[in-house]
C-alpha cells in the first residue's frame, strides 16, 4: 500500500509540471522530479527490506517449540519430557498395508527368526504417540527389541512373545504394554487385526505404574543433558568423507521380504521398498515411508532353538562394522552399545562419533553371516 501511494503522488506531480509550462520552470521541475524519484526508490527498498525481515522473523520463530531428540526437528515443547513408545509391527506380506509407520521418528528392521526366509519385524519408535490414529498391525516381540527400546527409555508395545523374553521384561528398566489394543475387522486372520488406535495408549498409561515422562533409566538428567544421536548443525553431504561411496540403492540380505531403500533425488531421502513395491501408509494418504538417515549394523546373533528364535548380540563394545548413509552417499562406520540402557553409538574411521542429518532414521541390524550379501550401489 505504501508503494502505491508514492507512485500516485509522483504521477500527480508530473501532471502538474506538464500543465505548468516550459523554460526555466521546466529545469526546476526536472530537478524536483529527480529528488522525488530518488526518495521513491529509497522508500520502496525500505519497504521490501521490512517485508524480508518480517518473513525471516516468522521462519526463525520457534517459540513454544524444541528440537526433538529423535529427529532434531522442531516440535511442540509440551512433548519435551514425554517418553516415546516402541511398537512391534508385523512385517509379513499378509500384514500389509501397514498403518501409521509414516508417523514414526525411527524405524528398526530386525530379523525376527532364522526360519521363513529370515523374515523381519519392524519396530517403530514414536515420540508424539498421542497423535496416533492407527498403528500396526501389532505382533509379538523378541529380546533384541526389548534392549533396543530400553536405550530410548521407550515403552515397548507388543502382543506377547516366546518365553525367552521373560527375563528381559522382568528388568527394572523394562516398560511394556502387551496386547489389549484395538481389533479391527480387516478380513484377515486374527493375528493380523490388532492395532494401536486413538486413546489406547492413554488408557494403558492410566492403568499402569509407568511414567509418561522419562524416568530414572533415561541416560543423563534430561533431554538437554543426553542426546541419543549427535545431530549436525548443517546439512551433511558426506562428499569427501573417508571411504565415501555412492549409495542410491541399498539391498538388505533379508530374502523373505527383500528390503530395499532407494534414494529419492526430489526429496533427498530414502524410500523404503519391500515385496517389490514401495511401502505406503494408507493412514496418511498412501505416503511412502522415507528416511533422511540410514544406519546399518553388522551384528552377531545367537539362535535359541530349532524354531529359529534368536537374540542379536546388540550389546557389543568391540566397535563392529556398519554404514551411515544420507544424501546419496555412504561412509563406513563402526558401532558400539555398552549396556542395556546405553545408546548405540556410531564412529568414523578416526574413532570420532559421527553426526547425522536432521530427519527420520532407519536402522537395520544385519546378521553377520549375511553382511557380505549387503548391496550398496
Amino acid at each position: 500500500m505504501k508503494r502505491k501511494s508514492v507512485l500516485l503522488l509522483t504521477s500527480a506531480l508530473l501532471a502538474a509540471m506538464v500543465l505548468g509550462g516550459c523554460g526555466k520552470k521546466e529545469e526546476e521541475d526536472a530537478s524536483i522530479l529527480d529528488d522525488i524519484k530518488e526518495e521513491t526508490v529509497e522508500m520502496e527498498i525500505e519497504e521490501e527490506t521490512e517485508e524480508t525481515e518480517e518473513e525471516v522473523g516468522e521462519e526463525e520463530n520457534h517459540d513454544g517449540m524444541y528440537r526433538s531428540e529423535l529427529t532434531n526437528e522442531w516440535i511442540d515443547e509440551s512433548l519435551k519430557n514425554q517418553r516415546p513408545i516402541a511398537a512391534m509391527v508385523d512385517n509379513e506380506s499378509t500384514a500389509l498395508p501397514h498403518y501409521g509407520l509414516s508417523d514414526a521418528d525411527v524405524v528398526y528392521e530386525v530379523m525376527n527368526s532364522t526360519k521363513n526366509g529370515r523374515i523381519t519385524r519392524l519396530m517403530a519408535v514414536v515420540k508424539d504417540w498421542e497423535k496416533i490414529e492407527r498403528l500396526g498391525s501389532i505382533r509379538s516381540t523378541r529380546p533384541t527389541n526389548i534392549l533396543l527400546a530400553a536405550e530410548w527409555n521407550a515403552v515397548l508395545c507388543h502382543d506377547g512373545g516366546p518365553f525367552y523374553i521373560d527375563p528381559y521384561l522382568a528388568e527394572d528398566y523394562s516398560a511394556h504394554f502387551s496386547g489389549g489394543f484395538d481389533r479391527i475387522d480387516n478380513g484377515k486372520a486374527r493375528e493380523f487385526t490388532e492395532y494401536i488406535c486413538t486413546g489406547n495408549l492413554d488408557s494403558k498409561f492410566s492403568a499402569s505404574n509407568y511414567s509418561r515422562e522419562y524416568d530414572q533409566y533415561y541416560e543423563g538428567d534430561g533431554v538437554e543433558d543426553f542426546q541419543h544421536f549427535k545431530f549436525s548443525d548443517e546439512e551433511l553431504s558426506l562428499d569427501g568423507e573417508g571411504g565415501a561411496k555412492d549409495a542410491t540403492e541399498i539391498s538388505l540380505p533379508f530374502p523373505h521380504n527383500k528390503s530395499t531403500l532407494k534414494y529419492n533425488e526430489e526429496t533427498k531421502t530414502y524410500d523404503y521398498y519391500e515385496y517389490g513395491d514401495a511401502h505406503v501408509d494408507p493412514g496418511n494418504g498412501n505416503a511412502v515411508l522415507t528416511f533422511k538417515n540410514v544406519l546399518l549394523q553388522n551384528c552377531t546373533f545367537h539362535q535359541y532353538d530349532e524354531n529359529g528364535y534368536l537374540i542379536y548380540n546388540c550389546i557389543d563394545a568391540s566397535n563392529r562394522d556398519g554404514y551411515y548413509i544420507t544424501n546419496g552417499k555412504a561412509i563406513p562406520v563402526t558401532w558400539a552399545k555398552t549396556g542395556d540402557t546405553k545408546a548405540t553409538r556410531f564412529f568414523d574411521e578416526d574413532g570420532n562419533e559421527i553426526s547425522i542429518n536432521t530427519g527420520k532414521t532407519y536402522i537395520a541390524l544385519v546378521p553377520d553371516d549375511g553382511w557380505s550379501d549387503l548391496s550398496i550401489q
